[in-house]
């Protein structure tokens, strides 16, 4: 396994060498011909994707990033709005080309997923503006009832941090509630059924900006993960030529831009990461 995954980061390391203008060359000849890649993405998850209620347009840093790889690439993006458990089928059937939807590269996900890593993310706690002064620390959550959405590892996590910060120190576990999303989760904090919910560290800021003086976020993220763009595990020549595509936004400055446009700079990569390894 050592050595596969070592010879699969040279030859990706090679590809990205010539990413200076990725063009469409590395592109499976299935997409070349399509003109397109198909994109699994469920736009419900502001500043990564939502739709302008406004206009109706798709917005965020996983729709401006898609469509700039694509261009890099010399084709184009066709939208697959796709609920989130069926991202990984839709993928593996071919429905799909790829998976770019604010999807944590997670180790259980990677025996069936490779993926490019884009940015940094972790779950974040966070209350009522009203009740912010309850919760200084975060064990100030062992014993009370916390939503999250239980299409996430967020339930997960959430469970086994209380393991080792709550109970081992011989406090009361956190209820962890699994919700219909992340909106389901801020709805029931608002009527009170919450005390508390955690989400993405990098949606906060753009929701406490859009409802002001309604949340309060406590502490720092008590994980740490990549979120990364899904490919299928025998699609190594679709997920390169991304990679060097990535790799080009980068050196042209892109890549930060969009991160800065959206108030995400503290969430960039310093460099191409598939599965979490760094590729040199």
């Amino acid at each position: 396994m050592g050595n596969n995954m070592n010879k699969h980061l040279a030859a990706l390391a090679i590809a990205c060498l010539a990413a200076t203008s990725a063009g469409a060359e590395g592109l499976p000849e299935r997409v070349k011909s399509a003109g397109k890649v198909v994109v699994a993405n469920q736009p419900n998850y502001p500043p990564m994707e939502y739709r302008d209620p406004a206009t109706n347009e798709l917005k965020g840093v996983d729709i401006d990033l898609a469509v700039a790889l694509a261009k890099q690439l010399d084709t184009t993006v066709e939208w697959s709005d796709i609920g989130f458990e069926q991202m990984i089928s839709s993928l593996t059937t071919g429905r799909v080309d790829l998976i770019h939807s604010g999807m944590s590269d997670l180790p259980k996900r990677r025996d069936t997923l490779d993926f490019l890593d884009y940015m940094k993310s972790g779950a974040q706690f966070y209350t009522s503006f009203a009740r912010r002064d309850e919760f200084k620390t975060l064990t100030d959550f062992c014993g009370k009832t916390v939503g999250m959405s239980r299409r996430t590892s967020f339930p997960d996590e959430t469970a086994k941090w209380s393991a080792a910060n709550c109970e081992a120190k011989g406090l009361p576990a956190i209820a962890v509630v699994g919700t219909e999303g992340s909106a389901d989760a801020r709805a029931q904090l608002k009527q009170g059924r919450l005390d508390a919910a955690v989400q993405g560290s990098e949606t906060l800021p753009y929701l406490m900006n859009l409802e002001k003086d309604t949340y309060a976020v406590v502490g720092e993220p008590f994980t740490a993960v990549y979120q990364g763009i899904g490919f299928a595990k025998k699609d190594a020549e679709l997920r390169d030529a991304y990679a060097a595509a990535l790799k080009a936004l980068m050196a042209s400055g892109e890549y930060k831009a969009i991160f800065v446009k959206h108030g995400l700079e503290g969430t960039m990569l310093d460099g191409i990461y598939v599965n979490g390894a760094a590729v040199k």
